[in-house]
């Protein structure tokens, strides 16, 4: 699969399974900056003229990639801006269940709010402990990250399809940052209600652009109240009834939307199904590596539904050594994270084996 690694120059210097911190930034969306950048140079105002077009262009380039109608479909800067957004429209009595030691972004803005909170632990026993709250405390909104950020914990569509079937008045709010971008994925079939993501991680479309997706039902439910010029302006925000226009109330920046179009087509061209068929491939690989090396928790392992990110056993000392070696992880939780995209290889695995000792 060394085409895949094609238009990635970093990975000509180092073994980078660091997607989960920072996606990689591809030639082809680097051309794409480097020529609006030029154009808005010698074309001022004159470009700008042309952004309606380019971000409805984005937005449909959004909707058809991941199974949404445009107008259902919002571009925000990142997912803390969609998020925050999305909790200043829920009305102030609403109850929250949110899991422990979840992203901060999802707990902290509900906390800062003082919505009524309820948790459920994230252990081997996720998914039952979810229906369980969901059950005794019959919350309004269930928000979670579709793959959790420190040891890549996924909820899979099939359980999350039954938990809007079981409970259909609990609105499901996903974070889907450490997953758009690894496998097909269609929003209007998952029964999530808002999915909100960045797109600098798996989507490599670099950083200052995300997207929310919205399904019919949470429209009724929610009263969004952020306004301004850009409120009103472009394709599906005039005649549309308004609704996304509410969560892009400003000047939209044609640079980064642009970037996640690009970013877009890239995948459509790799092929999404090629791309889930090769992280597949080295997920498989690490984690029976991991396993048998007993660096990885146990009933982490042995869940059904699994993500390419793993944290692994290690310190301080094992970071710099990787580190030393070219070999680009993070540090989080009480390990450390490693993370495998596409345009990784079972050499770079090999590598980090052979480091690890393993």
């Amino acid at each position: 699969m060394d085409n895949l690694r094609k238009g990635f120059p970093v990975l000509e210097q180092y073994i980078y399974l660091n997607t989960a911190a920072s996606g990689l930034l591809p030639e082809k969306v680097w051309e794409f900056r480097q020529g609006h950048d030029m154009d808005f140079l010698i074309q001022g105002s004159i470009l700008k003229e042309k952004q309606g077009e380019l971000l409805a262009k984005v937005r449909e380039a959004v909707g058809r990639f991941f199974h949404c109608e445009p107008n259902r479909v919002a571009l925000v800067p990142n997912f803390s801006y969609g998020f925050n957004s999305f909790l200043e429209s829920v009305p102030a009595d609403s109850k929250f269940l949110l899991l422990k030691d979840e992203y901060p972004s999802i707990n902290w803005p509900v906390n800062s709010r003082n919505f009524e909170t309820v948790f459920a632990e994230i252990n081997e026993t996720l998914e039952a402990n979810i229906i369980e709250k969901l059950q005794a405390e019959k919350p309004d909104y269930f928000c979670f990250s579709i793959v959790n950020y420190i040891h890549g914990i996924k909820l899979g569509f099939d359980f999350l399809k039954k938990l809007k079937a079981d409970f259909p008045e609990v609105s499901l709010i996903a974070d889907g940052t450490q997953f758009c971008g690894t496998e097909d994925f269609n929003f209007d079939e998952s029964r999530i209600d808002v999915l909100i993501s960045s797109a600098y991680k798996w989507m490599n479309a670099g950083y200052g652009n995300g997207f929310m997706l919205f399904n019919h039902e949470i429209q009724k439910k929610i009263s969004p109240k952020h306004l301004g010029f850009g409120s009103l302006q472009g394709k599906y925000k005039t005649h549309e009834g308004n609704f996304i226009g509410k969560f892009e109330p400003g000047h939209q920046d044609t640079l980064n939307y642009g970037s996640l179009k690009i970013a877009i087509e890239l995948i459509e061209k790799i092929g999404i199904s090629s791309i889930q068929q090769q992280i597949g491939h080295l997920k498989n690989l690490a984690r029976k590596r991991f396993m048998k090396a007993e660096i990885i928790e146990k009933w982490m392992g042995e869940r059904e539904d699994f993500s390419s990110i793993f944290n692994i056993k290690g310190d301080e000392k094992l970071f710099k050594k990787l580190r030393e070696n070219d070999i680009i992880v993070s540090q989080r939780g009480n390990g450390l994270r490693v993370s495998m995209h596409y345009f990784n290889s079972e050499k770079d695995l090999n590598r980090l084996f052979s480091v690890l000792g393993i």
